[in-house]
């Protein structure tokens, strides 16, 4: 069939030009079947009472080939069928127009809007290769009946009215062809945007895992001097190293869910800290936020060791609506959030941002010699 090469064309979903071609195409047979149906009611009730039967005998042609329409749009099957009873039935209509005309030689409305929307729903449902030979065999057959000046005059109309449709259909296809090149070029965007904010994160990821290792260390050992203890430096660079290398289990990325304690757990016994943990719940929480809670509460722990000047520090953790929340508790020496430097990554970096990208919150809370209390919390919603 002539129209399954085009659907095939525009078969993917999603576009909106082969949404568009499908529903015009699904809605031109059933359209025309319809009005043909009423055109030739009307058509049998203005035709001459001695050419009644003949009119009903056209009536039952225009609603079986209106069936025929509707099956063929609805359905996609019987399109071969469905033209020719289209073109039979406007021929036969046309070819009686002078028998059912309401006046002897006037003008029949019923086989002139039949041709006129025939030639119109064509347009709409087969390619030109299929409607101009179509419409020429119903011209040629139903017009030797009219005169000159009425032959030319139908088959003006029907010329015009046939490329009208066509070019209103090809402009609306060009429309939505247009839409779905915004809708490509919107994506591309999008996916680029997704691909930067990835980076982004990655590398605000990795800033911040090298403030939490390296650079850590570095400072310790640059703050103490010669005071450094050169076992303890030994032990935070082989830690600093498992960790950038990724042969630590907290930097490994599993998917779906993980208990929360066991993941939370191994940071608290290695902190040299003496750690007051209270556990209300262990809730279960995606592998991101586990890793991104392990990695900031880490942070947090040596915070406490290398700032607060003390030695013991609260951690609780308690479920919380449809996430969690670790709160880290110091009685220390404090300090004004506010009057940490902007190229300092440790609250921003490690605390803050880290959680906001796994989907959830770090508040710090602090003021000169008054303790810290770090917030770290995380919600399904």
């Amino acid at each position: 069939m002539a129209t399954a090469p085009l659907r095939r064309r525009w078969a993917e979903p999603g576009h909106a030009e082969s949404d568009f071609l499908l529903v015009v195409r699904r809605f031109a047979g059933p359209v025309r079947g319809v009005l043909l149906v009423l055109v030739s009611v009307f058509g049998t009730l203005a035709a001459p009472a001695a050419q009644v039967p003949l009119a009903f005998a056209l009536l039952g042609l225009a609603v079986v080939c209106g069936a025929a329409d509707v099956v063929a749009g609805w359905t996609d099957r019987g399109t071969r069928a469905a033209l020719v009873l289209t073109v039979v039935r406007a021929a036969a209509i046309c070819l009686a127009q002078d028998a059912t005309a309401p006046v002897p030689g006037g003008v029949n409305q019923w086989a002139f809007n039949t041709l006129t929307i025939t030639a119109i729903t064509m347009q709409w449902q087969w390619p030109p290769r299929v409607t101009v030979p179509a419409l020429a065999a119903v011209l040629a057959v139903s017009l030797p009946s009219s005169g000159a000046d009425d032959t030319l005059m139908t088959v003006l109309r029907v010329l015009i009215e046939s490329v009208l449709a066509r070019l209103a259909l090809m402009l609306l296809l060009r429309s939505a062809r247009e839409v779905d090149s915004a809708r490509e070029r919107q994506v591309e965007s999008e996916r680029a945007e997704s691909v930067a904010l990835a980076r982004r994160r990655e590398e605000r990821e990795y800033l911040a895992l090298l403030h939490d290792t390296a650079s850590a260390t570095f400072l310790m050992v640059a703050s103490r001097g010669a005071d450094s203890d050169p076992d303890e430096v030994a032990r935070y660079a082989r830690r600093d190293l498992d960790v950038l290398t990724g042969f630590s289990d907290d930097s490994q990325a599993y998917d779906g869910l993980v208990a929360l304690e066991p993941s939370l757990r191994p940071v608290l016994e290695h902190s040299p800290l003496d750690v007051n943990d209270r556990w209300d719940q262990s809730p279960m929480v995606p592998v991101p936020v586990a890793l991104a809670l392990v990695r900031a509460l880490r942070e947090a722990l040596l915070n406490v060791e290398r700032h607060a000047g003390v030695a013991e520090v609260d951690v609780h953790v308690a479920a919380e609506g449809g996430g969690v929340a670790v709160t880290v508790t110091d009685t220390g020496r404090g300090f004004d959030p506010a009057a940490v430097p902007a190229d300092r990554h440790g609250v921003r970096g490690s605390l803050v941002e880290r959680m906001r990208a796994a989907g959830g919150s770090a508040v710090v809370s602090s003021s000169p010699g008054s303790g810290t209390t770090v917030r770290l919390a995380w919600s399904d919603d």
